[in-house]
């Protein structure tokens, strides 16, 4: 008896998780809420290369049953406490799309959408799962006229069918949720939601900005681009080269195994070289991809402006990739906007003598921090 009144009293679980599995490595957060603040208890991140055989920091395409056995390796070594979780899914297992509608009903749109959205999926519909939202119309913006009881006339009701409304509509392939809700229970992880990284990353390093501003997330299989105004996706973008294109690059460069030039790239991101001359000539080797990258990025944010007529406040960097020494410098210099460096942590309390880590660290932690926040939201 004494066993079922202690649990009938007992609080609430309140420590949380978000689990970012990404190409070549899986990151992972726990934060817990006290007194209606997010408060971090650990993290820890865990390379997925050598589960297929291969070296640190290369891109691996794991069957579930292995990512599970990573993650329950990285939950140990993160002392993590709690299997309650919120699980990312990649962009690029995704397709998301701005789509102008009527304005019309809530009910209409969800008869409507399916239908409209098979012109962006390259698959059929029933192989998908759909999701979207109603975006949110900028003053001035709104409707130009007062529906009148009165005034019912053939002109009104044309002038009330040209308006139009976007819709963000998001696709998910069944396949990979069915992956990933494999791989979430065979790990022992309880998940209420999976989320696109996309929306983790810019919750966790977007607060109250009006203006447009852009994410700038250098992953290792690639880098993503998002334009957000208020805090909604207006665009996004992947460029088919990330870190792991350094990677590759220092090893055809310097001539050295891709294992060697892992950890050339990752003592740049550290304590640098005191050889100023070997720098100089990293930079030379790796600046065949940046180029590409920065130039598709510009690409991004000039096509934005553009076609909105509104101009990109700053450029957010985040991702592993945007840790390397000297690159915040190389993405001002390319970059007609302000540019910072992304602070996953700044809405979650840390021990002071964390500090410096998470700086250092820390840009690779958007998506889990971002996810972490989200479920935290669940005890509200």
């Amino acid at each position: 008896m004494a066993n079922i009144f202690q649990n009938f009293f007992k609080k609430p679980e309140t420590s949380i998780i978000g689990v970012d599995i990404g190409g070549s490595a899986i990151k992972v957060v726990q934060l817990r809420k006290k007194k209606g603040k997010a408060v971090l208890e650990t993290y820890g991140e865990l390379a997925l290369g050598p589960y297929a055989g291969m070296s640190v920091g290369q891109v691996v395409n794991l069957p579930p049953e292995k990512l599970a056995e990573a993650v329950r390796d990285v939950l140990k070594e993160a002392k993590i406490t709690t299997t309650s979780a919120g699980v990312a899914i990649p962009f690029r297992s995704s397709l998301v799309s701005l789509i102008e509608m009527p304005a019309v009903d809530e009910k209409q749109l969800q008869e409507m959408i399916p239908i409209e959205a098979r012109k962006y999926i390259p698959v059929p519909i029933s192989e998908v799962t759909l999701d979207w939202w109603i975006v949110p119309k900028e003053e001035g913006r709104e409707l130009d006229f007062v529906e009148n009881e009165e005034d019912d006339s053939s002109e009104q009701h044309i002038k009330k069918a040209q308006q139009k409304t976007d819709v963000l509509v998001v696709s998910i392939h069944n396949e990979v949720l069915s992956n990933y809700n494999a791989t979430v229970q065979a790990s022992g992880l309880h998940t209420s939601f999976f989320e696109i990284e996309m929306f983790s990353a810019t919750r966790a390093l977007l607060s109250q900005e009006t203006s447009p501003v852009m994410i700038f997330d250098m992953g290792a299989t690639g880098t993503k681009i998002y334009i957000l105004e208020k805090g909604v996706v207006r665009t996004s973008h992947i460029i088919n080269k990330g870190s792991q294109d350094i990677t590759i690059s220092i090893s055809k460069g310097m001539g050295v195994s891709i294992d060697q030039a892992e950890k050339i790239k990752r003592g740049m991101v550290t304590t640098g070289t005191d050889d100023a001359e070997q720098q100089k000539n990293i930079y030379e080797i790796i600046s065949v991809p940046l180029d590409y990258i920065f130039s598709e990025a510009n690409t991004a944010l000039l096509n934005y402006q553009r076609h909105y007529n509104k101009t990109i406040s700053k450029v957010i960097l985040t991702g592993g990739g945007s840790a390397l020494r000297g690159f915040t410098e190389l993405a001002k210099a390319n970059f007609q906007a302000e540019v910072v460096i992304g602070d996953p942590f700044a809405k979650v309390q840390a021990p002071a003598f964390l500090e410096d880590v998470l700086k250092a660290t820390g840009l690779e932690f958007s998506v889990a921090v971002g996810l972490a926040l989200r479920k935290l939201q669940e005890f509200e």
